[in-house]
């Protein structure tokens, strides 16, 4: 399988029309509602708190500026930024989503043939999927056999109809093709039949592949069935117990761990993910209300996979079988998992036992205390496994040395720091060599992968693709301004008059967008950088003959506009739609002032930068100079004053909000 076909797949482009039309349809409290409870309080709503355990709501929505905000963890953001951290969508799942919910048909950019044939292969094959989930449920609940055969032994596993229900589960009919005829009745193409792995085709004819077999769906992040693993009832003899779907254009195994769309919330709330080997474990698990877990298939741990698993947690514990054969999977992929940022924990059940059998043995609340009590670090656990076996050899000591020195320089992130020197200190103890010595090694050890590094980014082509980070934490405004210094506050406030009143009407011949553009006609007056690119967009966007505003940043597929506007937008001092009864007369609206902001704004920028200029003069004058340069300065200086004393008179005659 080339995985740039699969790469290509999710690299076509939605088209600006749809994105505008999903935009425009876009109800904040209606969707955000689907997910918790909101009640509503002035002009706000609020509600508990999705992200993390709270009894008391802080989680506010603004319909108005179409932004959330917690002020207990400080997660906020906007509509499509809710669905991408809550369900954990991409930027494009959560477009499709919104469209799919407001009916909006999603118009795509022109691609190349060979693209668009990847695209129309992908989606055929998971209509096909979605055809055979649903076929094979109906045999598990509706045939005779299946009832006779799949259904009593899943019964006898101790699965319930909820959980059945819940994990999709189904059964293939023992015939040689009764599913195989029934897809190719309805249409269904016998090539992707075969490309699918539901079929095998031989001598010209088409087989089931999963006959007489208990399916267990697995599905993508949005729900989708992505492909199936099929187990034999019972003992298998001859027969493989799990047969999976080959990989093809929308099942790569490396990038899928069983479970996850069912225990990607429960994982994100808990804060640490139970990793274990096969499908029953998970669902026994979810079953008994741990449904933080999910499953590796019984392969070794991928690169692919973690990173899955680092979109909702840092923690990563294993729980596997407690016999040689899990000691050994648990190790697989410790150093990449390491390298990720992760912090690895291992659980090992005891007594020939696996989690599936274990938690229904002793129950959920003893098999969550067994785990808690039974958490060992690995890497000291594969240290002390290790010892055992190189005995006194000493030469096996050497190697072991290096060994435990090269994973351990894999934790070089510098949050890791600590986390690294604890773990130098506590290796060196159980190996009984020098800590200094030690420490030598990890840093050569990671001097090396530098180096490596170096040499593969210079050999790497410079157009290279790079996936866009993701949303950091926004910084909540108040306590934002204690940090800032006075000229990016009034930075900000122009970028927020641009924004709220650009398209307003600033004469009769311009907007305040082209007064502002006229009067800053370079970015020099900006020092906050993320605020040139918002000032510039918007100028790009004008141009253009766009009417920008807040939307046009808050769902821009640039996750850096859409986090730089959010922290600009601010929610804490909103005026109660109930002020003005206090209050005989009228109470100007913000709007109606939107000239005085404007020029205000921009006047005290322009006059804090002139302060700064003249600050610098003053500092330089200080130092020798000869009477050319000091005649320059003194120049300089008068210059800067009198455009001081001409901004502070228009200061003082405008009104200042």
């Amino acid at each position: 399988m080339n995985e740039t076909i699969f790469t290509l797949h999710f690299f076509y482009v939605i088209s600006q029309q749809t994105i505008q039309q999903i935009q425009s349809r876009i109800d904040i409290i209606e969707i955000i509602g689907e997910f918790i409870k909101l009640k509503k309080r002035g002009a706000n709503y609020l509600g508990l708190c999705p992200f993390h355990g709270e009894k008391t709501p802080s989680f506010t929505v603004s319909p108005a500026k179409e932004i959330y905000k917690c002020f207990g963890c400080g997660r906020s953001g906007n509509t499509i930024g809710f669905l991408m951290e809550h369900e954990k969508y991409s930027y494009v799942e959560a477009l499709k989503w919104l469209a799919n919910k407001y009916n909006v048909e999603i118009e795509e950019t022109a691609v190349s043939p060979e693209v668009k044939l990847q695209q129309q292969l992908a989606d055929s094959l998971y209509i096909l999927n979605g055809f055979a989930g649903n076929y094979f449920k109906e045999q598990l609940w509706h045939s005779e056999d299946g009832q006779a055969n799949a259904m009593s032994y899943l019964k006898e596993r101790g699965f319930t109809n909820p959980t059945i229900e819940k994990f999709q589960l189904g059964y293939c009919l023992p015939q040689r093709d009764a599913f195989a005829q029934t897809a190719i009745k309805a249409q269904y193409s016998t090539e992707y039949l075969v490309k699918s792995g539901l079929v095998v085709e031989r001598d010209g004819n088409f087989y089931d592949n999963y006959r007489g077999r208990i399916i267990f769906p697995i599905h993508n992040n949005t729900g989708k069935i992505i492909g199936f693993g099929a187990r034999v009832i019972g003992k298998a003899d001859k027969a493989p117990k799990y047969i999976n779907t080959p990989e093809n254009e929308i099942y790569i195994k490396s990038k899928i761990l069983y479970g996850s769309y069912f225990a990607r919330q429960a994982i994100d709330r808990n804060d640490e993910c139970l990793l274990v080997e096969g499908y029953t474990d998970v669902i026994s698990l979810h079953q008994a209300g741990i449904e933080n877990v999910v499953a590796s298939g019984g392969t070794s741990l991928t690169i692919d996979q973690l990173r899955i698993i680092k979109k909702y947690t840092n923690n990563l514990t294993i729980v596997y079988d407690g016999d040689n054969a899990g000691i050994k999977a648990a190790k697989r992929g410790l150093d990449m998992a390491l390298e990720e940022g992760l912090q690895v924990k291992l659980v090992l059940i005891p007594d020939n036992e696996d989690p599936d059998s274990y938690v229904n043995k002793v129950g959920a609340d003893q098999f969550k205390e067994f785990v808690k009590e039974n958490k060992k670090d690995i890497i000291l656990f594969q240290l002390e496994i290790s010892l055992k076996e190189v005995g006194t050899d000493s030469s096996k000591k050497a190697a072991l040395v290096n060994e435990m020195a090269e994973t351990i320089a894999k934790i070089n992130k510098v949050e890791d720091f600590t986390r690294q020197q604890d773990y130098i200190k506590q290796c060196a103890e159980l190996l009984r060599i020098e800590e200094s010595g030690l420490v030598n090694l990890v840093n050569k050890f990671i001097r090396e992968k530098v180096t490596k590094e170096e040499q593969k980014q210079q050999a790497a082509s410079s157009n290279e693709y790079s996936e866009p980070s993701g949303f950091e934490q926004p910084v909540d405004d108040f306590e934002a301004a204690t940090l800032l210094n006075k000229d990016e506050l009034q930075e900000r406030g122009l970028i927020k008059c641009l924004i709220e009143y650009g398209q307003k009407e600033w004469d009769e011949e311009q907007k305040v967008a082209d007064y502002i553009f006229y009067e800053i006609d370079d970015t020099g007056l900006f020092e906050n950088q993320e605020l040139v690119q918002l000032f510039l967009q918007y100028k790009e966007w004008h141009e253009q003959g766009l009417e920008p505003n807040s939307k046009s940043f808050l769902y821009a597929e640039n996750r850096m506009l859409s986090e730089a506007i959010l922290k600009i937008l601010d929610m804490k001092y909103e005026l109660s739609p109930n002020w003005a009864s206090h209050f005989d007369g009228k109470i100007p609206e913000k709007d109606a002032l939107y000239k005085e902001e404007t020029l205000s704004t921009l006047l005290y920028l322009k006059l804090r930068k002139i302060r700064k200029m003249i600050e610098e003069n003053q500092r330089d004058l200080e130092k020798p100079h000869t009477m050319e340069e000091l005649k320059i300065l003194l120049e300089t200086h008068k210059h800067l004053k009198d455009m001081e004393t001409e901004l502070t008179k228009t200061v003082g005659s405008v009104i200042i909000r």
